[in-house]
């Protein structure tokens, strides 16, 4: 049987085989609409229903079936060729009310696409990002452009291109290759349908500074007359104030090409270290120092990389740049913060009483003398320092009386986001679970004696959380909803785990539109708020356990591949996302890839051995139960489930525990 070969992106064409598909073939539009929509679709199968629904809204069932048979007999019929092969029946599959495209020897352009893109994200290598932004040429179907059906799936792989081609910017400034950066936002540039898109003014004056940073201060120059004018033709304004400036230090050379530098390398090293990747930041911030000639910005910049080298646990080169910002005299301030970072180095070290000091210290001269960002940086510091010494209760019960009256602004997600991380471990540990209902009523009273809103916030969710495990949906959804109302005028950059465990909850009680709901608005402050790690594996393994809950494997591997792409994007946290592992090992397991399932069961193993965790543990034994099924081990499956289904009843899951019996119960 001959191969089938789609290709969607910079328009339709179809081979079987070596056999190109005439354009002339396609008479009419249906059958061709029939062939794509098949090729766009989940595991390539849709509802004959769906496609009458997509391509025939207006008719009545019957009339819409009697064109659907016309345009499958068509589209099968162009396949043929001569009309001798019989390709176009075997092609195009029925089986009962699905129409399938046969995977066997099928390839798929947009599939191609979409694997690369993940494997450049994994992998931060140039050629391999050049490689996947190539496949999608000018589009998709761009001879569609007005076809409803298409508009969804065009703007989805604009915005993965889009967002692909931003991560590959990134790597080459990273690596100091400002004409290769250039020439991607370039592409960038010229790809967007206007120039009036506020993200699109921000690419084109990215791209002026990496012309002036490459030493091509003449396009840099161009390059603002060509937003100017286009920004005058589309909306009849000027270029923002920021462009404006840019625009004329480059023209007057009052910016030497070292600020420029400064300024990137360091916004650079921030973003790396924002999504856990040490070395990136490391090496953004050696640049940036590389170019500092001013006191105070070397000074910053040495810290700054004394926390990435401390993220890989490489405390002698940190204790040596803390000694070389130590000696360009920082002001108050800036000792504070860095008395931040030595509390990271000590408790590094094993010291963690000279670490709690550092971190009293760094907080109370945050409090007089540093921002929003400074006090909760040490807050952090403080949570880590309280969680490593096993006192993380006391501790934080301690800082709320120091949060009253003191309003963190946009920082709150950050001081929260660690603290609940803290909490992931007192829900699933052996010797903590027990009591931490109890604990989370009596910081909840103590935060509202102190008026600490975003600790009273905090604790109704810990609460609901201990309530959902155990099996009490009802007061769980209270407690959990009162946290949502008390987050929300916090702002958009604020927490996400309080939506992430309703969407839970109602996923174990079968209500799947009240789960898409607050996963929708947990996945847009995951989006925007600066911790976002410790949400996206959780918010991921939820939609892929409300997948498997559906009966929808489709769905559910899409969630597992998000789930990889937002960890190499935003980096990951074990504790938070601990749920996702095994529900990727069975996702993956039931599709046949066992070399992904086992990758995530391996994770799940490592976060078990992590932690004196029942309940990690039992979600470990379900994760290799789904590799001995992949493996047709019929015994160790059923074996794995029952361990499973027994770790989560001494753990006191009693849905996870419900599962893992009928999972066991299921095998054949």
């Amino acid at each position: 049987m001959a191969g089938l070969r789609i290709e969607l992106f910079g328009g339709f064409r179809v081979l079987v085989g070596h056999r190109a598909v005439p354009d002339g073939a396609w008479s009419r539009r249906k059958p061709a609409a029939l062939v794509k929509l098949l090729a766009l679709a989940p595991g390539y199968r849709l509802r004959r229903e769906q496609v009458m629904d997509v391509l025939w809204p207006e008719l009545e069932p019957a009339a819409a079936a009697a064109n659907l048979r016309k345009a499958l007999h068509a589209a099968r019929r162009a396949l043929d060729g001569d009309g001798l092969s019989a390709d176009g029946a075997a092609l195009i599959e029925s089986i009962g009310d699905l129409l399938c495209l046969r995977s066997d020897g099928l390839s798929v352009d947009v599939a191609e696409y979409r694997a690369a893109a993940a494997l450049a994200r994994q992998s931060r290598d140039a050629s391999i990002h050049w490689a996947a932004l190539d496949l999608y040429r000018d589009g998709l179907l761009p001879e569609d452009r007005y076809e409803d059906w298409a508009a969804g799936p065009r703007d989805e792989l604009h915005a993965d291109w889009t967002a692909l081609a931003t991560e590959l910017a990134r790597v080459l400034e990273e690596r100091g290759e400002f004409n290769e950066a250039a020439r991607v936002v370039n592409r960038l540039v010229a790809g967007a349908d206007a120039a009036a898109d506020t993200v699109q003014e921000e690419n084109h004056v990215r791209l002026m500074r990496l012309y002036a940073l490459a030493g091509r201060r003449d396009e840099a120059r161009r390059q603002y007359e060509r937003l100017r004018a286009a920004l005058h033709a589309e909306l009849g304004v000027e270029p923002s104030p920021r462009a404006q400036r840019l625009y004329e230090e480059i023209r007057g050379g009052h910016t030497a090409e070292p600020d420029l530098a400064v300024e990137l390398w360091e916004k650079v090293g921030d973003l790396r270290a924002q999504s856990g990747d040490a070395d990136g930041a490391g090496k953004a911030y050696e640049q940036a120092l590389r170019a500092s000639n001013e006191p105070a910005s070397t000074g910053r910049l040495h810290r700054r990389m004394a926390t990435a080298l401390l993220m890989g646990h490489q405390t002698d080169a940190a204790a040596d740049h803390l000694a070389k910002a130590d000696a360009l005299g920082p002001d108050t301030a800036e000792r504070g913060r860095l008395a931040c970072v030595r509390a990271h180095l000590a408790w590094e070290h094993g010291d963690l009483g000279a670490a709690r000091d550092l971190a009293d210290e760094a907080h109370e001269t945050a409090r007089e003398h540093g921002d929003d960002e400074d006090i909760v940086d040490a807050l952090e510091a403080l949570a880590i320092i309280s969680h490593l010494r096993g006192d993380w209760r006391a501790g934080l019960q301690a800082q709320v009386r120091r949060l009253s009256g003191t309003d963190l602004g946009g920082q709150v997600s950050r001081y929260l986001e660690i603290n609940h991380c803290a909490g992931q471990y007192q829900l699933y540990g052996d010797a903590l679970a027990g009591d931490v209902g109890d604990y989370a009523r009596q910081t909840l009273a103590l935060a509202e004696r102190c008026d600490a809103v975003a600790v009273q916030a905090f604790a109704w969710c810990l609460l609901g959380e201990s309530l959902l495990l155990a099996g009490h949906w009802g007061e769980a959804d209270a407690c959990l909803a009162r946290s949502c109302e008390l987050y929300t005028p916090m702002g958009s950059r604020t927490v996400a785990l309080p939506w992430l465990r309703r969407a839970e909850l109602a996923v174990c009680t079968g209500a799947f539109e009240d789960a898409a709901a607050h996963l929708r608005w947990a996945t847009a402050i995951a989006t925007v708020a600066p911790s976002s790690r410790h949400a996206w594996a959780r918010l991921h393994g939820i939609a892929t356990l409300a997948a498997l809950e559906q009966g929808d494997l489709d769905a559910a591997v899409a969630a597992v591949t998000a789930a990889r792409e937002t960890a190499s994007r935003y980096g990951d946290c074990p504790s938070c996302g601990a749920m996702l592992n095994p529900l990727a090992a069975e996702t993956l397991a039931r599709t046949g890839d066992l070399r992904g399932a086992r990758e995530f069961a391996a994770i799940a193993e490592r976060t078990a051995e992590s932690f004196d965790s029942t309940a990690w543990q039992a979600m470990a034994s379900s994760a290799a139960a789904w590799i001995a099924v992949g493996e047709g081990d019929r015994a160790a499956a059923r074996e794995g489930f029952e361990a499973a289904a027994a770790a989560f009843d001494k753990a006191g899951h009693p849905y996870w525990t419900a599962r893992a019996r009928r999972q066991a119960g299921g095998v054949e």
